[in-house]
């Protein structure tokens, strides 16, 4: 009894806290440097390519020596706060789908991987802040119409926006603190904009972003297995979760040290610390996983360590 009263009143302390900082818009936060503003001078998602289109990008192959560098932005310092959005209308997903994506998040805080983000710090405030851990604060099943097919990255804001309204998480939170991530059912496409050049169908897998005009941090979040988005089997759990658990990886330490696109990245190579990793893993055991949590196997891509200049499971 004493141990969850104790939990709730450090959570209670976390959400007010954040509450506080959520007060400084994200434009100061952006604005925190001469350099130049990535968000800026890159409106657009940074894209998650498929493994196929990735290889036809500029500079898509990173050199060992190149590291990531820091840009002036914010990270999403100490523990990050994570709403899950399941727009389902149909129910189209695997049978332990939304569960197993559930007790990933559950199970990444604090692990080897994540702490890979404490190297990428900033200096908002004048102090150094960097990303410690991260919970799970709410969870939602949509199961709303989608509004048109292929969905477009407008849909998927209204979405985010629309479970603010519903839900009274953490009311009031557009900062750092807070990621949504909406995932979508089997086969259903989703494209940037209506000139479908760009979709999970023909070129990426998923994306991270900054919503307008009330700026919040969102990934969106495509059916994997229905996008040739496989690392390849055997798979730990369900295939079809693992395949957008692994992807899901690659978007929250991506959000997690480059949440406005101005934090840290490959100037030349214009690649977060998941771009430089893509679609390499580490050793698979015998069940197909290539991390353990919790005594729950997965996998998961390598991310970008500069203190190593390469590619790893555990960082510092």
């Amino acid at each position: 009894m004493r141990q969850g009263l104790l939990w709730l009143l450090a959570r209670l302390t976390l959400i007010l806290s954040l509450m506080v900082l959520s007060m400084v818009p994200l434009d100061a936060f952006a604005a925190t440097t001469g350099s130049a503003n990535h968000a800026a001078a890159q409106p657009r998602p940074h894209f998650f390519w498929k493994s196929n289109v990735r290889r036809q990008q500029p500079g898509a192959v990173a050199a060992a020596s190149s590291n990531v560098t820091y840009h002036g932005g914010p990270v999403m310092s100490g523990t990050s706060l994570v709403f899950l959005i399941f727009w389902e209308p149909t129910g189209h997903v695997s049978a332990s789908y939304n569960s197993l994506l559930e007790r990933y998040f559950q199970d990444v805080g604090g692990t080897p991987l994540y702490q890979n983000n404490s190297q990428y710090n900033d200096t908002l405030f004048g102090s150094s802040e960097f990303p410690t851990n991260t919970m799970v604060i709410g969870s939602w099943v949509d199961r709303s119409a989608y509004p048109e097919s292929p969905l477009l990255d407008s849909d998927i804001q209204n979405e985010v926006l629309k479970s603010s309204s519903v839900f009274c998480c953490v009311p009031g939170i557009r900062s750092t603190a807070l990621i949504y991530f909406v995932f979508t059912e089997a086969g259903q496409d989703l494209c940037f904009d209506s000139s479908r050049s760009q979709c999970a169908s023909n070129a990426f897998c998923a994306y991270h972003s900054v919503g307008s005009p009330d700026p919040f941090i969102y990934a969106a979040m495509p059916y994997a297995a229905s996008f040739n988005c496989d690392p390849g089997g055997p798979y730990p759990n369900d295939r079809d979760a693992d395949l957008t658990i692994n992807v899901t990886s690659h978007e929250q330490m991506e959000a997690a040290t480059d949440p406005l696109l101005n934090g840290w990245y490959d100037s030349s190579l214009n690649g977060e610390i998941g771009d430089k990793c893509a679609w390499t893993f580490g050793s698979r055991n015998s069940i197909g996983a290539d991390v353990t949590w919790n005594g729950h196997g997965y996998i998961v891509q390598r991310e970008w360590d500069n203190r190593v200049s390469g590619c790893v499971l555990s960082g510092p």
